[in-house]
């Protein structure tokens, strides 16, 4: 098949919406099928990946997130390109101005589209006082996603919530994690040794952007209170975001490692003891296979990958959403005991070892050409009874 796909974030951008785009693309390629990638220009330059055709728009800064951009709508230039080369279906990953005109053009050709559901937008923009415009983005979501044949979610919560918002096409594609790249072989001394623990100490991990949305507040306290019995233990942050600056200087003894991503990034996971991730807006929350995968057992709240994932008491604790105190009692459990840390660990890496990306793919192709004959059918109906 011939597949079109949108996105308005891409590598080397390191987010869970970039990475896994990036990851079906890549996965489809390696299938046979001639992928094409429409994206924004990016203020880096990126090496072309041979195995995609790529398109890329103009775009412009994203407010609040450094180094990110959206891209601007291309709609005649889209419909231009589709009519001569016709992809077979469209995948549109972001609900910005260039995939809102990437559905359009799609629709307007009749080319069959699924979109992505990512990012919890609409839970975002209270983080940044802008509470009033909450019914404007779900309005934006529920119309841009009922336009497609079909919106792919991770998890079945995820469908049931957009249900409730009025998006009745979810479709079921669940998210996988390398299990090779993520794996507790990748613990490492050397980079323990640099941030100054030795093995009988605990580290604690922070994965991902470091931004209000996360509820990080939640995440230093927790830590502080677990310090108290642990006075060596360690905080490892990894990822980048607005927050930063202020939370390391209020957290002088915090180690910030940035951006971290392939290697690098399971080293790091790897070589850490306990994950608490306390954001309540994540669509799905792909650090969290990563951190189980590598051998690490995680706190979080029951929301998606946790939800799906997580078995309270067994590979971490899955807490009650909005429970504060039950997530910072279960940190502080675990990190005064290395015994259950071990044994959490181990289940952790075990419960991950059917997750398997091929599957993905496979589903994700499947899905697809589902799409692809509905369209072959509809249109030799059509043909028929003129």
């Amino acid at each position: 098949m011939r597949i079109g796909i949108v996105s308005e974030t891409w590598p080397p951008e390191i987010n869970g919406v970039a990475l896994t785009v990036n990851g079906l693309a890549t996965g489809l390629a390696a299938r046979g099928h001639a992928i094409e990638v429409v994206r924004p220009r990016q203020t880096r330059p990126s090496v072309a990946d041979p195995q995609f055709e790529t398109v890329l728009t103009r775009g412009a800064a994203l407010p609040r997130y450094p180094g990110l951009r959206f891209g601007l709508p291309a709609g005649q230039t889209l419909s231009e390109r589709w009519t001569q080369e016709r992809p077979d279906a469209i995948y549109v990953a972001t609900e910005g101005p260039l995939g809102g005109s990437a559905l359009r053009a799609a629709n307007a050709l009749r080319i069959p589209v699924a979109t992505g559901f990512h990012t919890r937008f609409d839970s975002y923009v209270g983080h940044y006082g802008l509470r009033w415009l909450t019914p404007l983005v779900r309005g934006h979501l529920r119309r841009f996603h009922n336009r497609a044949r079909a919106t792919l979610v991770p998890t079945d919560a995820l469908a049931r919530e957009l249900a409730e918002l009025g998006v009745d096409n979810a479709r079921l594609l669940r998210r996988a994690v390398d299990t090779q790249l993520f794996h507790p072989g990748q613990r490492d001394a050397a980079l323990r040794a640099q941030w100054g623990v030795d093995a009988g100490t605990p580290v604690m991990l922070y994965v991902g952007r470091i931004a209000a949305e996360k509820n990080l507040d939640l995440a230093v306290q927790a830590f502080r209170l677990a310090q108290r019995q642990q006075p060596m233990m360690r905080y490892v942050w990894v990822g980048d975001g607005p927050a930063r600056a202020a939370l390391q200087a209020a957290n002088p003894d915090f180690i910030f490692a940035g951006m971290q991503r392939g290697d690098a990034l399971a080293r790091h996971v790897a070589s850490t003891d306990l994950f608490p991730f306390p954001s309540l807006s994540e669509t799905f929350g792909n650090v969290i296979l990563e951190a189980l995968a590598c051998g690490v057992p995680v706190v979080a709240y029951r929301e998606g990958a946790a939800r799906e994932h997580l078995r309270d008491g067994y590979n971490g604790y899955c807490i009650a959403s909005g429970d504060a105190d039950a997530f910072v009692t279960a940190t502080t459990t675990m990190a005064g005991n290395p015994g259950l840390i071990r044994h959490m660990g181990r289940r952790a890496h075990e419960s991950m070892a059917r997750l398997s990306p091929d599957q993905v793919i496979r589903e994700f192709e499947s899905l697809l050409r589902e799409l692809a004959e509905e369209q072959h059918h509809e249109h030799d109906t059509v043909v028929v009874h003129a």
